[in-house]
């Protein structure tokens, strides 16, 4: 090889170096910038009244890091040049924007916490918790999406190929967004619907509701889809606007508060009076309930039997089912331990019937059975 061949290939090979090696001091002099400044904010959440700090490091310290040493290195390649300086800041380029949408997106998430902290959704009487993250979970998933749909259009911008698409596209953009919108219908009809909901507030997290017959809690709230957490711990999937169609029961839309009922069947010497005092005694000793509510009626008479409700009151869904099946076993064993009689059963009775009008019968008699329950 001779030696002007050579001169050359060393002096690029040596400029690819050089560039690298400058690239990578300004690297590690964004990543010293990062601990500066985060510790500055580190120092403040400490001594803030919110106490943010732990927040911050886990929230913003990452993307922090990535967007300051990016920075800091395209700043760096952009006043070099060097062979292959355009493929490698095009795609520092694309790894910038992704670092922003990653810090856009975190923030979101760390102003969501800092409000919620706020609220203990999981104290007894929530709603007001409940409304406030319910309304900011739904608004983040709807800010995630657009930011992350930003985030793809800006990097797909940077190739030259794209842009010049794009341009062409224009002239049909009337074309071009009748289409899009008719195939993105149900996309935008879900977005939309996501956002009524966050408005509106229909069901909210930890709501409990009864929807095509299942009684569950909802447990997630998407763009598309609502999760709910069955008893039995199953989960049933319900596309989001289902709830803006059909009906459906919510039974902690205004207070976590429910009644609860428990039905016996009785024969008519039922002691009502003792009845009640028991009720007394073991809604007393039990602490579900929450004393706000408290009957025992005879709300139906049947030839045979009637029927006494007993209504109480508790705090949470949870509970009042508890609460309903302590009184059902409590209730029964009390009876049948005190008053056996009042409970139904059946009764057989045979009777005899006399000959009538001197006609031959093969048997002595006929059986006439009454049943009393």
């Amino acid at each position: 090889m001779q030696i002007e061949e050579f001169l050359p290939r060393f002096g690029e090979t040596w400029g690819i170096v050089g560039a690298l090696g400058a690239m990578l001091v300004a690297a590690l002099a964004g990543y010293a910038v990062h601990k500066i400044v985060f510790g500055i904010l580190r120092r403040w959440g400490r001594n803030s009244q919110l106490s943010v700090a732990h927040l911050l490091d886990v929230y913003l310290e990452s993307p922090l890091k990535y967007l300051i040493v990016l920075l800091m290195v395209l700043f760096t390649g952009y006043s070099l040049t060097f062979s292959y300086r355009d493929p490698i800041l095009h795609t520092l380029t694309i790894a910038l924007v992704a670092a922003g949408a990653f810090l856009a997106i975190r923030v979101i998430s760390f102003a969501r916490e800092l409000i919620v902290n706020h609220y203990d959704v999981k104290a007894e009487n929530n709603l007001q918790a409940r409304k406030i993250y319910t309304q900011f979970r739904i608004i983040e998933r709807i800010l995630v999406f657009v930011i992350v749909l930003f985030a793809i259009a800006i990097a797909l911008l940077t190739f030259e190929q794209v842009r010049q698409v794009g341009v062409s596209l224009l002239a049909s953009a009337g074309v071009i967004g009748i289409i899009v919108g008719f195939a993105a219908q149900k996309t935008l009809g879900s977005l939309l619907a996501g956002i009524q909901i966050a408005v509106a507030q229909p069901i909210r997290i930890d709501d409990a509701v009864i929807v095509e017959g299942e009684f569950g809690r909802v447990e997630e709230i998407n763009l598309t889809y609502v999760v709910l957490k069955i008893w039995d711990e199953r989960r049933l999937i319900v596309p989001i606007n289902y709830f803006l169609d059909k009906p459906f029961q919510n039974w902690t839309r205004v207070s976590t508060d429910l009644l609860g009922t428990v039905f016996f069947y009785l024969n008519y010497n039922a002691p009502l009076e003792a009845m009640r005092g028991e009720l007394d005694r073991l809604l007393h000793d039990n602490p579900l309930w929450d004393g706000k509510a408290k009957e025992l009626q005879v709300t139906d008479v049947k030839e045979s039997s009637i029927e006494v409700r007993v209504l109480v009151s508790s705090t949470n869904s949870g509970n009042t089912f508890t609460l309903r099946c302590d009184i059902r076993e409590s209730m029964i064993t009390f009876l049948q331990k005190n008053y056996p009689e009042c409970l139904p059963r059946t009764r057989m009775e045979v009777v005899s019937l006399p000959k009538s009008n001197g006609q031959a019968r093969a048997d002595e008699g006929e059986a006439l059975v009454s049943k009393n329950r």
